[in-house]
């Protein structure tokens, strides 16, 4: 759990893409080939001469590296260029002891901590368990489950033991146990 905490606490290098967000890419010279794509469900977009390319979970520079590859078949060196122009519904969900209960939006190009998400969702109740708030996770399919001790964070000034949403992921504070 450290790790995938260390992990989630590391400065991202560049955004990666998802369904929903619509995507511009720009074959220089080649106009024909150039589109702007929306991310499927499953992280697929369609090209032309490319066919069908998964970009999901991808940054625009890797998307760039597999659609020049796929176009090389046509074109000499393709050059080409990937731009994020829309970026997809990207929410958390704070559930449990928090005054406002509800699904809240990821900002663009930003990051959001349990702490922050708590703090949006109006902070704690009176009853709330603030030692043992959980993040719930679904990545590749598998369930992952983690538990925040938001005390630490606020009291003792652990910053490190915070943790950074991903979309979808539910923020979860039970109730004290008197």
């Amino acid at each position: 759990m450290e790790a995938a905490m260390r992990q989630a606490a590391e400065p991202r290098e560049d955004y990666t893409m998802t369904a929903g967000d619509l995507v511009s890419v720009v074959v220089y010279e080649n106009p024909e080939m150039s589109r702007k794509v929306r991310v499927s469900a499953n992280g697929m977009v369609f090209l032309p001469f490319a066919g069908k390319l998964k970009v999901g979970g991808k940054t625009p520079g890797e998307a760039q590296e597999i659609i020049a590859r796929k176009l090389g078949a046509f074109v000499v060196n393709p050059q080409v260029s990937v731009f994020v122009e829309e970026y997809g519904n990207k929410r958390f969900f704070v559930m449990g002891e928090v005054q406002k209960p509800g699904s809240y939006p990821i900002p663009t190009e930003s990051r959001i901590t349990v702490l922050e998400a708590i703090s949006e969702a109006g902070g704690f109740t009176p009853v709330a368990a603030q030692d043992r708030a959980r993040v719930l996770r679904t990545k590749n399919g598998e369930s992952m489950r983690y538990t925040i001790d938001v005390r630490s964070i606020t009291r003792e000034g652990q910053k490190d033991k915070d943790m950074v949403l991903e979309p979808n992921d539910v923020v979860y504070v039970p109730q004290s146990f008197f």
